[in-house]
């Protein structure tokens, strides 16, 4: 069976896309278990005559950080750290985000800078390969000195505490650990800070966010082509000579896709009567493409962020150091959370854009896209749901990384607020999925009332795929399954 090797190999997310998507098994590498063991043999010698105080291993936490701790008590300051750490509240973080932190949790402390024992990331791998989840809560990370409460909470099983999801049911931690035979880990110096400081809650939520971003960029362009031939739109704004001369990646690569996805389309060839499209159509190239330009700059930050050691102290087994620094700042990733939340929003800002035309009863289209308007409203109140969705994200698009409040004492004076940035994101992602699916359902339904001209054969393909989950509407029905079906169809196809 196919598995993926833990190792200081360049992880990409294309390959986390794969390892979730294949539920590839995990394993460390040889080299990774060396560095662990090192890094841990080395952190033994060195408490064994301390030559100053350690921040976090031979000290408290935060503003506790003056506070020496005895050797007798080192484990025992690591377990409670752990405990009472575990403070998040609100709504659970979904499984497929827990299996993200997990993997880059794993990652970072194989680095051999973390000074963790290899039966705790051993234990950790276990939990992904048999779907053990931690219950883990969306909200108490204030995104510097890593994500301390949720990464807590991932941890607690760790100890036989806390709650896990194992095979569909919530159930204590201590209980699945007995069934799988495993005995919980007694930490040793260190070790909690090594799973609490860190940014894999972030982190996961960001690498999430930029594979969805990916796929609603190909939608996008998909379904703003679709739209684009069903309002009678133009295809000159789309040419190569005008993006030649204007040369942003995205924006070249969006109007060849549309090119390609609309090329043999009857409907795009024929004569015009109107000599402009709106900017909603015509601007295709320049608003998708600059969203796409953003998940870009996004991914690169964040394939920096998953292959790092990111918890604090350092440790440097080579140099004989154990450096107290801030490598659990999250400021790089939540700078880029906020830009990216703004990007695929505006995916669906000019989509919802799309959709008011559609309706408009412009260009031999009927109002509201009904044969018989008036006794029908047809596709009326979808476009005030696109509309609803679309004013929620701008909302959310505030960015969470312009606040810092201080804590613990004030020695934690400035902290990135990326957890939120994370979770924010990935709401709008979802809220931008929503508003397309709304707009394909407009789009599809518009294009029924060009017949017997058909659009281009890729599209017409997908139409037919679509047309197998949503039917044409004739007359007024229920229309909130139409448009969970129609996210759904998202969700689980491909684009053009």
């Amino acid at each position: 069976m196919e598995r993926h090797l833990i190792s200081a190999e360049h992880l990409s997310i294309t390959r986390v896309r794969e390892i979730l998507t294949k539920r590839l098994p995990l394993a460390l590498s040889d080299d990774a278990r060396k560095r662990i063991v090192r890094c841990r043999e080395y952190l033994d010698r060195k408490m064994e005559n301390p030559e100053r105080p350690v921040y976090g291993i031979t000290t408290g936490f935060g503003a506790l950080c003056n506070i020496a701790i005895g050797h007798n008590d080192l484990a025992a300051l690591q377990k409670n750290l752990v405990m009472s750490h575990a403070c998040g509240v609100g709504e659970r973080v979904p499984a497929e985000i827990v299996r993200l932190i997990l993997l880059l949790k794993i990652q970072s402390l194989s680095y051999g800078h973390s000074g963790v024992q290899l039966a705790t990331v051993e234990r950790l791998i276990d939990f992904f390969n048999n779907d053990v989840l931690p219950v883990i809560y969306q909200q108490g990370s204030l995104g510097a000195s890593g994500d301390l409460a949720p990464l807590a909470h991932m941890s607690l099983p760790l100890l036989g505490l806390g709650e896990v999801e194992h095979e569909g049911r919530i159930r204590p931690a201590a209980e699945v650990l007995s069934e799988m035979g495993w005995q919980p880990i007694e930490l040793q110096s260190k070790e909690g800070l090594a799973l609490l400081n860190g940014t894999q809650f972030m982190a996961a939520y960001g690498v999430w966010s930029v594979i969805e971003a990916r796929k609603l960029g190909e939608w996008a362009d998909t379904i703003g082509a679709l739209s684009l031939d069903a309002f009678d739109g133009r295809i000159e704004p789309f040419c190569e000579e005008v993006h030649a001369v204007r040369p942003h990646k995205g924006q070249t690569d969006t109007a060849r896709n549309i090119r390609r996805l609309l090329e043999g389309s009857e409907m795009i060839a024929r004569d015009k009567q109107h000599v402009q499209d709106p900017y909603s159509f015509r601007c295709i190239p320049q608003v998708h493409g600059a969203s796409k330009d953003t998940t870009d700059y996004a991914e690169r930050v964040l394939t920096t962020e998953i292959n790092a050691a990111t918890d604090n102290p350092t440790v440097f087994p080579d140099e004989d150091m154990v450096v107290s620094a801030g490598n659990f700042h999250g400021q790089p990733i939540a700078l880029v959370m906020d830009f990216l939340a703004i990007a695929v929003a505006e995916l669906a800002n000019i989509s919802e854009r799309r959709i008011y035309k559609l309706i408009s009863g412009m260009r031999g289209l009927p109002d509201f896209l009904v044969a018989k308007p008036g006794l029908n409203s047809g596709f009326m109140i979808p476009q005030y749901t696109a509309a609803s969705i679309v004013s929620q994200s701008k909302g959310l698009c505030m960015p969470a990384s312009v606040d810092s409040i201080p804590s613990s004492q004030g020695q934690e004076d400035h902290v990135s607020m990326g957890s939120n940035a994370a979770t924010k994101l990935r709401r709008v992602v979802e809220n931008t999925r929503r508003v397309l699916a709304i707009e394909l359902l407009n789009a599809a339904q518009a294009l029924e009332f060009r017949r017997p001209q058909r659009t281009s054969p890729l599209l017409e393909e997908l139409l037919a795929k679509y047309r197998c989950r949503v039917p044409f509407i004739g007359d007024d029905t229920v229309m909130y399954p139409h448009i969970e079906a129609s996210v759904e169809f998202l969700r689980h196809e491909t684009a053009c």
